[in-house]
Parts: structure tokens; sequence; C-alpha cells
């Protein structure tokens, strides 16, 4: 329970806990990003890490005088760790995706989650790879259902490529723009929390579709 708040307590306050991190740890701060985002979008047990919100809080702390951070290199930087996050994940739901789809008890993988990513396939296409970037835990799922459905894989790495360029550009670019606003800056925490909403708002509004369509049958 302790550590799930003190998860919350990051999440919240993501531009504080970044500057902190600028200060402590300087040029490695590059580093450490890179590592959440790829472990975000690449290893498919990490669903929750902050994916929307971080890059926001990056775009913004990034555009403070005394960061010590290049918002340029650093997005450069993330959009290639999003892309490779996903290749990986590709890679590995095809190694053992159809193994674990067809288990009803896996340890690791949530079944749910997976049947929810199967069905923004089933709706989207190929498309999917680009769309769930910007829905949490479909992004982290995309990939590895990807994968174990044997997608083309010339297919898939231009979805990728354009997805992870749209992503991370998109979130930094409003945390670049957005977050120099005074009220944005006395206001962040709120801000991030409706990052979040917003970004969980196609989730809720396919559960609740789902959950009539049911009681219609």
């Amino acid at each position: 329970m302790a550590l799930f708040l003190k998860f919350v307590d990051i999440v919240r306050h993501l531009d504080k806990y970044l500057d902190q991190i600028t200060r402590d740890y300087g040029t490695w701060t590059y580093a450490i990003l890179a590592l959440i985002i790829f472990c975000e979008t690449g290893l498919v047990v990490l669903p929750f890490l902050p994916g929307d919100s971080l890059l926001f809080a990056c775009g913004a702390v990034a555009m403070r005088d005394d960061s010590g951070l290049n918002p340029y290199a650093l997005g450069a930087l993330l959009i290639v760790c999003a892309i490779a996050g996903d290749t990986v994940n590709y890679h590995v739901g095809k190694a053992i995706g159809p193994r674990v789809m067809k288990s009803e008890t896996s340890k690791f993988l949530n079944k749910k989650h997976l049947e929810r990513t199967h069905a923004f396939f089933e709706k989207y296409g190929g498309k999917t790879i680009i769309l769930a970037r910007f829905v949490p835990i479909v992004r982290t799922f995309a990939p590895f259902v990807a994968g174990a459905g044997a997608m083309n894989y010339r297919k898939f790495i231009v979805y990728n490529i354009v997805g992870g360029i749209a992503w991370v550009s998109s979130m930094m670019g409003a945390g670049i723009i957005f977050g120099r606003m005074e009220i944005v800056k006395k206001n962040f925490e709120i801000v991030v929390l409706g990052i979040i909403f917003i970004s969980v708002m196609p989730m809720i509004f396919e559960w609740w579709k789902a959950r009539n369509e049911a009681k219609t049958a």
C-alpha cells in the first residue's frame, strides 16, 4: 500500500520529482527518462508506468532555465526509446504471445487487458499501433498482441515509427507550449491529473459501450 501511495505521489508531482532528478543526476536524467519510456512501451508487465503525463512533464521541465535539459535532444531520445520499446514488445509477443493468449491463468499478463487490446485490433486494424500510443495500458499491450497475431513486421514498423513520433512530439510539445504558462505552473498537479483522465477516457467509453451491448444482448 505504501508503495502504491508513493507511486501516486510521484505521478501527481512529476514536475517536482523531475526537478529533483535533474539536480541529483544531471545528464543521467536523460538515461533515467529513456529507460522509463522504453519499459512502459517495451515491457508488457509494466503497463502502469507513467506515459502521457511523464512526457508532458518532460516538455514543461526541459524548458526551465535551470533544468539542464535540452528539450529537442530529450524528445529525439524518447522517440527512439518509444519505437525501440514497441519493437521489442512485438518480438516478445511473436515468441510467446500465442501461448499466453490461450492461457486463462497467466501469472504475468492480465487477460482482460489482452482481450481489450485485441478488441482494438478488431476495430481499428493496423492503425491500432498508432492510436494505442494515446491510450494507457492498451499502449503497452498493442505491440505484444500485434506480434502474437503475426502482424506483418514491415507494416508494424511503419505504424510504430509514425506512432512513436506522433506520441512523444505531441505530449512533449504540449508540455513545452503550456508548461510555461503561469496558470499551468501553479496548477501542475491538476493538469497532470487532467491528462491522465483524458487518456483513460477511451477505455472508459469502450467499457461502457461493451457493458450496454452485453445488457442489450
